[in-house]
């Protein structure tokens, strides 16, 4: 069965980052380009299910969308 998460990658300048939206835990990959932290994120997903079970897809309420939005705050 094949599922769609909603995964959040970030651009470093030493590579990037990403991370799946709504599991129950942490979950992180990484690589030196877009396509590598996609495809390291999806191997970390596959392995946090089989090891924690499909409890980590319970969450109180599903994500529809996500945003990426800055806020000013003063320091």
């Amino acid at each position: 069965m094949m599922k769609q998460f909603k995964v959040i990658v970030e651009k470093h300048p030493d590579g990037y980052v990403a991370y799946p939206l709504g599991f129950k835990g942490i979950i992180v990959g990484e690589g030196d380009t877009y396509e590598e932290a996609l495809a390291d994120v999806k191997s970390a997903i596959q392995f946090h299910i089989e090891t924690f079970g499909q409890e980590v897809l319970e969450v109180e309420s599903p994500i529809l969308e996500a945003f990426v939005a800055e806020a000013g705050v003063a320091i």
